[in-house]
């Protein structure tokens, strides 16, 4: 935003600095306070601007594609024009010249569905939880830091966590122990007599019961957490709220919200001095993002409470460091491996908990996030 400029129409001047004369050019839809300079900077220098329609999901013949969310399809859409424009170009004339409206060559499909992108929209599960005998740690990664990336990445979230939720209710959830109680209940009408029907029976029934029980009580509590951080260039008034409003609307509902700062050093274009010390952690940032989701929390007070009773003695556990205790709504760590851990712990204590992290706001939190879940 520092470069590029604080208004949709500055914003659009510089990026129509890529335009040159006589070149094709492609967009997709745009806001009209953008549109309006492409336009006008495309007149200039007789470029021909063209607006690329979203991808025809029928196009990919049943596959998906290989990013997540909705928006991906206008994405994918201004790949295939320019690459077919590419293909024009350089001679490729075999693949050029096809009809791509109604149907896309194999070696698009291809690109498409393999296509990946760390930290947008990225979904990883932590390898250092053993899921057979604590609860599940999964993250749910992308770089949103704008009003309207935030909006997009709330739905994403929301839609993977209760598809991820449905999916799980379909089968069954088995650990280790509940392997172990199933063998002990097995032992139970194994050494019934066999000729105490009565006792055979009862001893059945039991069983019915108990394992009955135990399939209920197997099951895991999703709970939401965010983990967020931005630059201080970025609203956290805009960013916050936009979430909790978009994944409200989803019914769904962060648990708790926590702040860390990163651990990547951002310096401004043009700098080249490095501190030559690591400096004392400065929180004064992240205790502000914290206010601000709080107040936001506050002005919700009137939303149902998602929350999961059997397991929030396990969030209530105090570090004594950086802003709030766990059993509050947010909490500031010192640092993001205090955080990471914190997740970890947690899962490790309750084997009927599967933590649902996302990470947003920042694309330096993200990297970070990532190096250190695959150390």
């Amino acid at each position: 935003m520092l470069q590029t400029g604080d208004t949709l129409g500055k914003i659009a001047g510089e990026k129509a600095g890529i335009l040159k004369r006589g070149i094709p050019a492609f967009t997709v839809q745009q806001p009209e306070e953008a549109m309006c300079v492409l336009e006008d900077k495309a007149s200039n220098l007789n470029v021909d601007l063209q607006v690329v329609p979203p991808l025809d999901v029928n196009l990919l013949n049943g596959q998906k594609l290989g990013l997540e969310g909705e928006h991906q399809y206008v994405n994918a859409g201004l790949a295939i024009a320019l690459s077919f424009t590419w293909l024009k170009r350089t001679g490729h004339l075999e693949l050029a010249n096809q009809d791509h409206t109604d149907s896309l060559p194999e070696q698009f499909i291809k690109g498409l569905t393999a296509a990946s992108f760390q930290g947008r929209a990225q979904i990883v599960p932590d390898q250092y939880v053993d899921s057979e005998k604590d609860g599940d740690l999964v993250f749910y990664l992308d770089g949103a830091h704008s009003p309207e990336s935030m909006e997009i990445c709330a739905k994403w979230f929301s839609g993977a966590v209760k598809g991820e939720h449905q999916s799980d209710k379909a089968k069954p959830q088995v650990s280790s122990s509940t392997h172990q109680l199933k063998k002990n209940i097995m032992q139970v009408s194994i050494n019934v007599h066999p000729f105490n029907q009565c006792a055979l029976h009862e001893s059945k029934l039991l069983s019915e019961i108990l394992l009955a029980t135990l399939k209920s009580s197997s099951s895991l509590a999703f709970m939401q957490i965010l983990l967020f951080n931005c630059m201080t260039v970025r609203d956290p008034e805009l960013l916050l709220p936009q979430l909790m409003k978009t994944c409200a609307s989803q019914d769904v509902y962060f648990k708790k919200a926590l702040f860390a700062p990163n651990m990547s050093v951002y310096h401004k274009v043009g700098t080249h001095a490095l501190p030559s010390a690591v400096p004392e952690a400065d929180l004064s940032w992240q205790l502000t993002l914290q206010r601000v989701w709080d107040n936001t929390m506050q002005k919700d007070k009137g939303r149902e409470a998602k929350q999961v009773n059997h397991v929030a003695e396990e969030m209530k556990d105090d570090t004594g460091k950086g802003g709030g205790s766990h059993e509050s709504s947010s909490v500031v760590f010192p640092s993001l491996p205090l955080a990471i851990k914190w997740l970890r712990d947690t899962v490790r204590q309750n084997q009927s908990v599967r933590l649902q992290v996302l990470v947003t706001g920042s694309l330096h939190l993200v990297g970070d996030v990532l190096k250190l879940i695959r150390k």
